[in-house]
């Protein structure tokens, strides 16, 4: 029983090259690289060699996680086959056991594998905004503020507070999120849409039920060597005093601030930093992940356009749906994964709904 279910590891790792988008290809893709960083002029071109350098990164981060996967599937293999000759079957508990985990390891590797864009790997800026409905909606922005910064825990990633507004009475009118840890945009852009809560509501003495609504939108941090064109020109920055948790009291001189992009009206801001300096420097940084995925979905657009494909990359749908009352649930309309569990769920228990969704585009993707 042990000897199968290691080989049944092996076997699935290796017999789906689709599966892995061709591990075999890229270690040789980087053992060639490795050999050409050797070279005695290879750092001639110091911005060659770096580029050189990322791919081989990206490279390694691939393929040695299947390697190590293969390494600690053989050892125990031979140590389930070493025990079956002695007929000791002392150690049957903890083959189990090293069998499961290896299982497990696969299915990691294998989901990671679908995080095959370039910006899956990075870091990513969340953002929430409330729909209309005054405090109900502020409340919900809130409570989806505290799921995803539980689940962010959940995945050992960091949370840094960029920007957050308090609503009126109640919860939050905006706020703006920095998860950093890799993959957190991979699997955070999933999240992306419109979520939709019905519950009764706390704040009516009626006891009636509401539904209200809130935005997420998630954005790869874009890194220095990507270019974003931004003109001066088209930017209008404006200077305030800091607000709100995290902000409320930490000085008292304008050194939150506000940029707006004139040409697309998109408006960042950031006051979590005591310096106006440093809060522009996030501010701008927020902006160009913003700005870098805006043009990145007007290409897929004009690129759908021309193959004759109607392709939804819009980030307004509803894509979840949250009942409190009458009954309870949650569910994923994308993919009509669903649970009863809503306390779970709230304490950012939302790995099945980002797998589910991640696993259902894999067709659509090319490979």
């Amino acid at each position: 029983m042990i000897q199968s279910q290691n080989s049944r590891v092996r076997a699935t790792a290796y017999s789906n090259p689709r599966s892995i988008f061709d591990v075999a290809g890229k270690r040789v893709d980087a053992e060639r690289l490795e050999a050409e960083s050797a070279a005695g002029d290879f750092w001639n071109d110091n911005q060659r060699a770096q580029e050189h350098l990322k791919k081989l990164t990206a490279l390694k981060r691939v393929v040695e996680p299947w390697d190590a996967l293969d390494r600690d599937t053989s050892d125990s293999l031979e140590m389930a086959e070493m025990l079956k000759a002695e007929g000791d079957e002392s150690m049957a508990p903890e083959l189990e056991k090293q069998a499961a985990e290896l299982a497990q390891r696969l299915n990691d590797l294998e989901f990671k594998s679908m995080l095959s864009e370039a910006e899956d790997v990075s870091d990513s800026f969340l953002h929430i905004h409330p729909g209309a409905g005054g405090t109900e909606s502020c409340d919900w922005a809130n409570m989806l503020l505290r799921m995803y910064t539980r689940w962010a825990e959940r995945k050992g990633f960091k949370v840094e507070l960029i920007d957050l507004q308090p609503g009126e009475g109640a919860g939050i009118s905006r706020v703006t999120l920095a998860v950093r840890g890799e993959y957190a945009f991979g699997y955070l852009k999933a999240e992306s849409g419109v979520h939709r809560l019905v519950r009764i509501s706390p704040f009516d003495a009626n006891k009636r039920r509401h539904t209200s609504f809130a935005s997420v939108h998630a954005y790869a941090e874009v890194t220095d060597d990507i270019e974003v064109e931004i003109l001066d020109k088209d930017l209008r920055i404006d200077t305030y005093r800091s607000s709100g948790a995290g902000g409320q009291h930490v000085n008292v001189t304008d050194s939150a601030v506000r940029i707006t992009h004139i040409p697309t009206k998109i408006v960042v801001s950031c006051q979590n930093e005591r310096s106006q300096h440093k809060n522009k420097a996030t501010a701008m940084k927020v902006l160009r992940s913003r700005l870098y995925q805006l043009y990145k979905e007007q290409r897929e657009a004009d690129q759908a356009a021309k193959a004759g494909e109607k392709k939804d990359i819009s980030w307004g749908s509803q894509i979840r749906s949250y009942v409190f009352q009458p009954y309870q649930m949650v569910k994923d309309l994308r993919t009509d994964v669903e649970t009863s569990n809503i306390g779970a769920v709230m304490d950012g228990a939302i790995d099945p709904f980002i797998e589910a969704f991640l696993r259902s585009q894999m067709g659509k993707q090319k490979v």
